[in-house]
C-alpha cells in the first residue's frame, strides 16, 4: 500500500501547531548539507538535538570534516526554537562488522538497509534514554535515499523501543532543491558519495 510520508508529516505538524505544542526531536544527520533543509522545515515545531552518528564514514579525515561542517552550520542558522548537537565516538568498525559479506552489494541494497538500520537503532535507543518525544533521520532528504525502507526501519524500532517514529520523505516539496540552495548560502561542503568506502568506489 502506497504511503504519502510527506503528507502525513504534514498532518502531524498541522496538529502541533494548532495545539501551540513543542515536542523534542533527535534528528539523526548524515551532514550538513542534507540537514540543512529539515533544520529549517522542523524547528518551528520542535527542540531538536542533532545526533551526528555515522560509522559508516571513512576514511576519517572525511567523517570530521563532515562533523565540523554541521556544526559550523548550526551556529550560522536561525532557529525559532532551541536546537542543540551530540555527536558518537568515531568507531568505523561497527559498520565493517555488520556489512560483512555485502561490501559488493550495489549501492541501494541489503548493505544500505544494514546502514540505515545501524544509524537508526542508535537513534532510537538516545531517544529513549535521553526520554526525547520523538526521533527521525534527515536520510529521506536525499533522492539517492529510500525513504519507504527507512520509514519502515524507523517504525519497526519505535515499536521496539517505545519511541515515536516521525515518518518523513523530506525529498518532497522541494526539499532537496532547497538544499543545494542552503548549501550554497552557506557555503557548505557537498560531499560526491554516500560516505562508505564501497559507496565511493561505484
Amino acid at each position: 500500500m502506497f504511503r504519502n510520508y510527506s503528507n502525513e508529516l504534514e498532518k502531524i505538524l498541522e496538529d502541533l501547531k494548532k495545539n501551540n505544542i513543542i515536542k523534542s526531536l533527535l534528528l539523526h544527520s548524515c551532514c550538513a548539507p542534507c540537514s540543512s533543509y529539515v533544520l529549517s522545515y522542523l524547528s518551528d515545531y520542535f527542540n531538536i538535538t542533532v545526533l551526528y552518528y555515522n560509522p559508516n564514514i571513512s576514511p576519517s579525515f572525511e567523517y570530521f570534516l563532515r562533523k565540523s561542517e554541521q556544526k559550523r552550520l548550526l551556529e550560522q542558522m536561525n532557529f525559532k526554537n532551541k536546537v542543540s548537537f551530540i555527536d558518537c565516538d568515531y568507531n568505523p568498525r561497527e559498520f565493517f562488522d555488520l556489512v560483512k559479506g555485502f561490501e559488493n552489494e550495489k549501492e541501494g541494497g541489503k548493505r544500505c538497509d544494514i546502514c540505515y538500520r545501524l544509524r537508526l537503532e542508535k537513534t532510537a535507543m538516545l531517544a529513549k534514554e535521553n526520554m526525547m518525544d520523538c526521533f527521525a533521520t534527515t536520510l529521506t532528504v536525499s533522492p539517492y535515499k529510500n525513504a519507504d525502507k527507512l520509514n519502515q526501519i524507523g517504525e519497526a524500532l519505535s515499536e521496539k523501543y517505545s519511541v515515536p517514529y516521525l515518518v518523513s520523505d523530506f525529498k518532497k516539496k522541494n526539499g532537496y532543491k532547497i538544499s543545494i540552495e542552503l548549501s550554497r548560502k552557506y557555503n557548505l561542503y557537498r560531499q560526491n558519495f554516500c560516505g562508505c568506502v564501497f559507496s565511493k568506489n561505484k
